[in-house]
């Protein structure tokens, strides 16, 4: 049997695998996120940044499961983080940060990147490894004034990338997205898919055996 690992606290993509019909062990990562993006350097690109966060957060987990689950488990670790004029955009860090996101991106088109990372591990040994990032457009509202106070006093916006969600209350500000909407709420379900399937799993085999309820 091979459990499926999700190597994050992110509601969202809890609920992405479980509306997809997979009900994951979570197990959430120590990684100090500040600590890698700032050894990568000031140079590196948005995609560069996601994906490598995205392998520390796999990797960390990865590194201390139970020796049970170990024996045969996937572990999939994600990122994100919203592009938008000029600026890489994670978390904001109080509602005032958050209100000048939404500020600045009211009306304008963001692009946001989602690492993934697979690790696959037999026998408590790692036998695959592999990453990649998805982008994805998304075009955002222009909210009243009222209605972004509102939005910002129930605190949703200091929990996720960018300050927004899709899938939650901010997708009364979202006008349209071009690309996955999957990866929006935090795992792009066709670029996990196309990672387990190098790692050797198939949905159908996932479903089996890490059913719901």
């Amino acid at each position: 049997m091979t459990r499926l690992v999700l190597a994050s606290a992110s509601a969202g993509r809890l609920k992405v695998l479980r509306q997809a019909g997979v009900d994951p062990l979570v197990v959430v990562s120590g990684v100090d996120e500040d600590a890698v993006a700032a050894a990568l350097g000031p140079d590196a690109s948005p995609g560069d940044v996601v994906c490598a966060l995205a392998v520390a957060k796999a990797d960390e987990v990865a590194g201390r499961l139970d020796g049970g689950i170990a024996a045969d488990c996937v572990v999939i670790g994600c990122d994100s983080m919203l592009h938008i004029n000029d600026q890489l955009c994670g978390k904001p860090q109080s509602v005032a940060a958050a209100r000048q996101m939404w500020q600045s991106m009211a009306g304008r088109a963001g692009r946001l990147y989602t690492g993934h990372c697979a690790i696959r591990l037999v026998d408590n040994e790692i036998v695959h490894r592999d990453a990649e990032t998805s982008i994805t457009t998304v075009r955002f509202g222009k909210p009243s004034p009222d209605d972004l106070e509102a939005y910002l006093a129930v605190g949703e916006s200091l929990r996720v990338a960018g300050g927004f969600t899709l899938d939650g209350l901010g997708g009364w500000f979202i006008d349209g997205v071009d690309g996955d909407p999957s990866a929006v709420v935090g795992l792009g379900l066709p670029l996990t898919r196309s990672l387990l399937g190098r790692a050797g799993l198939s949905i159908a085999a996932l479903w089996a055996d890490n059913p719901l309820g």
